[in-house]
């Protein structure tokens, strides 16, 4: 299933669902804006098709800045959940007022630790830290502890606006 990020409809085998739309403050209807991808175990390539989404996401509701950060976090969970398990991922995104947040499932129950890596670990070991420095509130859920389900990270940015941005102050 996708998501088309400018719709908020679902489509399934090439025919638009429309969501039902979430009810505002003031108790009109506010199109949902969310992308969910699946990926599969070891398929590096995808995350760059998840980054794309998100852009597209994003694309004149958000501060180009936090665009860019959005992105360069939502690649580090992909690919931390895709060379660190073996079952792929759920990515989810979601759009709500002036605020981000991604989520990243996996299937592994252990819990990332974010450490600074020293000289010689190359270019490994940065995501979390990543994530840690740049977010505006991040954290990881396990799902049902001891069942071997999972765990969902994520982060959340501020600095988006539900509509289109018109440029102004976020």
């Amino acid at each position: 299933m996708r998501v088309g990020a400018k719709t908020g409809k679902m489509w399934r085998r090439g025919r638009p669902v429309p969501r039902e739309p979430s009810a505002g403050e003031d108790g009109g209807a506010v199109e949902a804006l969310r992308i969910t991808r699946s990926v599969r175990g070891a398929d590096l390539k995808a995350v760059g098709e998840v980054r794309r989404a998100l852009r597209e996401l994003m694309r004149h509701r958000c501060r180009t800045d936090a665009a860019e950060v959005a992105e360069l976090l939502i690649t580090e969970l992909v690919t931390n959940a895709l060379v660190h398990t073996d079952r792929g991922a759920e990515v989810s995104a979601s759009l709500a007022a002036t605020r981000l947040r991604v989520e990243v499932r996996d299937y592994a129950a252990r819990r990332p630790r974010p450490y600074v890596p020293t000289a010689d670990d190359g270019t490994h070991g940065r995501g979390l830290v990543l994530v840690q420095a740049l977010a505006d509130d991040w954290g990881v859920d396990a799902l049902t502890p001891g069942s071997g389900r999972g765990k969902v990270v994520w982060f959340e940015l501020d600095g988006c606006h539900d509509a289109p941005y018109d440029g102004g102050p976020a």
